[in-house]
């Protein structure tokens, strides 16, 4: 008997480290759907707002420019020069990033919520009861 278990403890099946494998699956599809989804919503957004003249700072239109050394180097322009080809870039990652943090929020969220619901409960075995006590309201 240990110095800190109680006899009247019983042992109960260990229960597995990590997460579901559901919840590893949906979160790896996460991972690849919400930049998917934030990306197309960031080029509607920003085509909208250029059809229907909402102001955008003119640095973030246009095609991108890229230091003279990205140039100079025949591999690292032969990779990136698709992103050359693409207008309004910046303006498009912004966009998207932006509907990445919201979209990700709400799935935090989400989750906590889920998680509050279904997930273990507050206190373990060897934790001690809450008190049951009664305050009287204090009259003078």
């Amino acid at each position: 008997m240990g110095k800190y278990r109680s006899s009247v403890y019983k042992k109960t099946t260990p229960k597995s480290d990590g997460p579901h494998a559901v919840w590893r699956g949906i979160g790896c599809l996460m991972m690849i759907i919400i930049p998917i989804i934030s990306y197309a919503a960031g080029y509607e957004t920003i085509n909208y707002a250029i059809e229907n003249n909402v102001d955008i700072p003119y640095q973030l239109l246009g095609t991108p420019r890229y230091p003279d050394f990205f140039y100079n180097s025949g591999s690292l322009i032969s990779l990136l020069s698709p992103l050359t080809a693409v207008k309004n870039l910046y303006a498009y990652v912004i966009a998207a990033i932006f509907y990445t943090l919201i979209l990700g929020s709400i799935t935090s969220v989400g989750y906590a919520i889920v998680y509050r619901f279904t997930g273990p409960s507050r206190y373990g075995p060897l934790d001690i009861p809450q008190p049951n006590i009664k305050v009287k309201r204090y009259k003078r």
